[in-house]
């Protein structure tokens, strides 16, 4: 089985490189680094212990910071390789993560890329944030003896499904993996329903909650908040989706008939659709300003536009109420803990399955509201930017929330510690 999917994988090679080549031409930095992607980067020099941490994108890599300093405390003299997929990502852990860090990018999962990948940084232990099974991956670190760990793992009923279908290759998939570190019972009976060996899962929770926030991020967002207006209400709806910014703005358009002065702060998930956006929402009659004016002053302005990269938090920091996209559409979601460890009283629409036990528990401690659709988010935002003792007491529910279910990075830590001192 795991030859015929190699065999598929080549096959579908051609329209991964077209595709790859389609994204450049509207983000150049898809063009680079081509070759790590077939497992071409550099031979890392010596025989210093390499660690291997895997973060798919934005959100992953947030999640690995606190995990790769971690690994540092443990074990200073070792060196860590972070592979990332999109070029957001890779630009992201450059910027957070020290120096020492060695970036590059995952190679596809075909024999050879990975053979080279792996004869290259020769690591003693692999850690794949969240659930990323890449069947050679797995087999070729179980053959060479390297560990591999699937650390905040999740399974949703849909990806569950779709295991299920090929039930065999999912089981013998999952045998190679040495621990699964997952973040609710629910992902762990979903794991063991596939096979997985019970004796390798361990529920460590989220790591998302050990989110570390920079001491001077209320001082950012103070100043952010300036810029905006400080008597003015602000709601931010972040990581936005194509199909999801049309919803948004249906909404503004409810919410100012009950907060006329309302600013609105819209966060494209990917940097290709920030100027197209920005064009939406003038075509829609709103005046638009974009972050990468460096405006001084937006108190004019209906929408601001978050078109840089890595000040998500500080916009949180200076909202009133949040929106989480990839919520409105068919994606799943994105990280809400950020929101609500500030304080920031969270939104979400209908499609959570990503962190749907994440978005139940935050709804039932009340520090979050699930939406149906476009009408409900207006009435919803409206209701929060019009009580601030409304917003005050669901913001503060969930920081105690996340503040209360801390510790699985520690618990991720027992488990890798060992597998570090064995490679």
């Amino acid at each position: 089985m795991t030859a015929l999917y190699s065999f598929l994988h080549y096959l579908i090679l051609p329209w991964a490189l077209l595709r790859l080549a389609w994204r450049g031409v509207r983000d150049p930095a898809y063009c680079r680094h081509w070759g790590e992607r077939f497992g071409l980067g550099a031979t890392l020099p010596g025989n210093t212990r390499t660690l291997w941490v895997h973060a798919v994108s934005v959100g992953e890599v947030h999640a690995a910071v606190p995990l790769v300093q971690a690994l540092y405390e443990r074990d200073p003299q070792a060196r860590v390789v972070l592979t990332t997929t999109t070029p957001t990502g890779r630009e992201r852990a450059i910027r957070l993560l020290p120096g020492g860090v060695v970036h590059r990018y995952v190679p596809y999962d075909i024999p050879g890329a990975v053979r080279r990948f792996l004869d290259r940084i020769r690591p003693g232990v692999a850690i794949m944030i969240e659930t990323e099974l890449w069947p050679n991956i797995l087999r070729q670190c179980r053959q060479r003896g390297i560990p591999l760990v699937v650390a905040n793992a999740r399974l949703s009923e849909r990806s569950t499904a779709g295991y299920r279908r090929v039930a065999g290759f999912t089981r013998r998939m999952l045998a190679d993996v040495a621990a699964l570190a997952v973040q609710s019972r629910d992902d762990a009976e979903r794991f063991i329903g596939l096979g997985a060996d019970p004796a390798r899962v361990k529920i460590t929770g989220s790591i998302k909650f050990d989110i570390r926030l920079s001491a001077t991020l209320r001082e950012q967002g103070e100043v952010m908040r300036r810029c905006w207006g400080v008597d003015r209400g602000v709601w931010i709806a972040a990581s936005t989706h194509e199909g999801e910014d049309e919803q948004v703005l249906d909404a503004f358009a409810q919410v100012r008939q009950s907060v006329p002065d309302c600013l609105l702060v819209l966060v494209p998930r990917h940097p290709e659709r920030f100027e197209r956006t920005a064009a939406l929402c003038r075509r829609r009659g709103y005046r638009t300003v974009l972050r990468s004016d460096a405006p001084e002053t937006c108190h004019d302005a209906d929408v601001f536009i978050g078109n840089t990269m890595g000040e998500l938090t500080v916009f949180y920091a200076a909202s009133d109420v949040a929106l989480v996209g990839g919520t409105l559409v068919e994606k799943g979601g994105h990280n809400m803990l950020e929101p609500a460890a500030l304080g920031v009283p969270v939104i979400v629409g209908p499609c959570v399955f990503n962190f749907a036990e994440i978005t139940r528990r935050l709804c039932e401690v009340g520090a979050a509201r699930q939406v149906r659709d476009a009408a409900a988010l207006a009435r919803t935002v409206a209701e929060f930017l019009l009580d601030a003792n409304l917003r005050h007491g669901v913001g503060e529910r969930g920081r105690g929330f996340v503040e209360h279910n801390r510790g699985a990075l520690d618990r991720l830590m027992e488990i890798v510690g060992p597998l570090m001192i064995g490679g």
